[in-house]
């Protein structure tokens, strides 16, 4: 099976290895791996519910942790036939940490067809150049999940509530992307959080509901920060830049790194309208990739605001600061006033 190495392609395809596992379809072998270990996991977990009947696991299941067991030790156990059952599973978690993994595999030269070997490998991935990963590859299922970029956040928020049957507006999932970082089972953690304080029937999630929840007010947020630069708002821009950089969780790289996001898109923005003032909506979409166009309007405004040579000028900029706010020669100043500094700077280009 194809391979689906980006997080939107991993979500799809862990859909539908789902349905297939809930049909009693198996592949002989799954290699499930990526540095975001949400959707490898949900496919373990969804396979050993469903592979073996609970009365029968005794007998048909074996689940092991690579630091704890040998190749030949999985191999043995996949090579077992099943006791009064279908199938056999045998699950080896964190198999990366299993020091010769790689003779694992002699077995997938010829899997049996009554065993379902699962091999999970959370945060990691199975070197490409070598025969587990392309006999895996041929003879089974392998599926690879790749973190999300930040700005693919509030995207994927969006479609994980319309998997649940909900909305969330698109200035809700973009201030709830902010407090719940990239990590999707953090991100499904919160949400389940939400969903439980939203009244009986409520399926519209809004930005007051995110703010009484979560805890995480708009008004003074690195996500309204932008609106506010976007629109030249100084004294709103540096209220909110001294609110944040003053607040105790406050990380100078984190917010350095939205606003680089943010005048990046501005940039590629300013770009596309330098060589064709009236874009497509295909083409605009292109430059503003992972921007809902709920806020497209922000970005005509910023565009006027910080055209092409100010845009270079305060990706520039934050670059400079990126490097102060990691420990870089910014003398006595604290990140608090090295933001506000910044903030300053670049309401003035």
């Amino acid at each position: 099976m194809a391979v689906k190495s980006n997080t939107v392609g991993a979500r799809i395809q862990a859909a539908q290895i789902i349905e297939q596992v809930k049909e009693g379809r198996y592949s002989p072998v799954y290699l499930l791996m990526g540095d975001e270990p949400y959707y490898p996991d949900l496919v373990c977990r969804t396979i050993l519910d469903k592979c073996i009947d609970p009365s029968l696991k005794d007998f048909n299941e074996t689940v092991r942790y690579g630091a704890d067991v040998t190749a030949e030790q999985i191999v043995t156990a996949a090579r077992e036939f099943p006791m009064m059952a279908e199938r056999r599973l045998v699950v080896v978690k964190d198999a990366q940490l299993c020091k010769d993994i790689e003779s694992v595999s002699v077995y997938l030269e010829s899997p049996l067809e009554s065993t379902v070997l699962v091999l999970l490998m959370r945060g990691s991935a199975a070197d490409k150049r070598r025969s587990l990963y392309k006999l895996c590859q041929k003879q089974g299922t392998v599926m690879e999940s790749a973190p999300l970029r930040d700005y693919e956040v509030p995207s994927w928020i969006q479609q994980h509530f319309q998997d649940r049957g909900l909305h969330i507006s698109p200035d809700a999932a973009a201030l709830f992307a902010e407090y719940a970082g990239v990590e999707l089972s953090r991100i499904v953690a919160e949400t389940e959080k939400l969903l439980k304080n939203l009244p009986q029937g409520e399926t519209a999630v809004n930005v007051s509901d995110i703010e009484r929840n979560i805890g995480i007010s708009r008004e003074y947020s690195v996500f309204e920060l932008t609106k506010e630069l976007s629109f030249r708002n100084a004294p709103r821009a540096l209220l909110i830049a001294g609110r944040l950089g003053g607040a105790a969780k406050f990380k100078m790289p984190a917010a350095v790194s939205a606003l680089y996001t943010h005048f990046n898109r501005i940039l590629r923005y300013s770009a596309l309208l330098a060589k064709t003032p009236c874009p497509t909506q295909e083409q605009k979409s292109s430059a503003l990739a992972g921007v809902n166009p709920y806020f497209y309007r922000e970005y005509d405004a910023a565009v006027r605001n910080y055209p092409l040579a100010k845009s270079l000028e305060a990706i520039s900029l934050l670059c400079e600061y990126d490097y102060l706010g990691k420990g870089g020669d910014g003398g006595s100043a604290g990140p608090d006033e090295l933001f506000v500094e910044l903030i300053s700077k670049l309401l003035i280009l």
